[in-house]
């Protein structure tokens, strides 16, 4: 698990071709640190497995069903990446609970400065968005972000200058791809609500008891 809150940015230092496969080597600092092999970093929010280490670098493969979900297929060597260790018990959640299992693509439609802040637009599926809700929560490469608001065809979340300067999202332009992690609350409750069996109506009267 992780929160969302990136660590660094890293460098794409190689990208090897395998077969339906990747090897992305890249050039960290701050997540090394006590880094071992088979430690999980969340890389652009993908939840990656470290199998190689230097002192500069590490390297993670990257699945056929990875590459087919995220932006990952795209990236080109020298691009930068947002990075996150998984949490520890004695991490603080300073974003919310994200998964580093990525729900769909969605494009930048729109960048508009709001103050010191920008205000980015992202369109997706509507499979994606039913799960998104204004004000809710959402990691977008990775980032934990608060929703602006939310329509039929896209979403707005508004960044602040420190994010902008701490993350690849200073980098981003219209019509990028972006990796999208919807809250895990309303898949479950989906899940809980939907599923055919004897504890859904029980479900459906505890939440509508509880006002959902």
């Amino acid at each position: 698990m992780f929160t969302g809150i990136i660590e660094e940015t890293g460098t794409i230092k190689q990208i090897k071709k395998q077969q339906n496969s990747l090897r992305l080597t890249i050039s960290a600092k701050e997540v090394l640190k006590q880094t071992k092999i088979g430690d999980s970093i969340a890389t652009n929010g993908v939840c990656l497995t470290v199998t190689d280490l230097t002192k500069t670098t590490f390297s993670v493969d990257v699945m056929y069903e990875t590459l087919n979900r995220t932006n990952i297929h795209s990236l080109t060597t020298g691009d930068f990446l947002n990075l996150e260790r998984a949490l520890t018990l004695n991490s603080r959640l300073g974003g919310h609970m994200v998964s580093g299992h990525i729900d769909g693509l969605g494009t930048i439609q729109s960048i508009k400065k709001d103050g010191i802040a920008r205000l980015i637009s992202i369109h997706t599926d509507k499979d994606i968005l039913k799960y998104i809700i204004k004000k809710g929560s959402v990691a977008i490469d990775g980032i934990s972000l608060t929703v602006v608001d939310v329509t039929d065809s896209f979403f707005i979340i508004s960044i602040i200058p420190h994010t902008i300067q701490e993350t690849n999202l200073s980098q981003k332009r219209v019509s990028d791809k972006v990796n999208i992690e919807c809250d895990l609350i309303g898949k479950y409750v989906e899940k809980l609500i939907t599923t055919d069996n004897p504890k859904s109506s029980l479900t459906k009267e505890l939440l509508k008891n509880y006002g959902y």
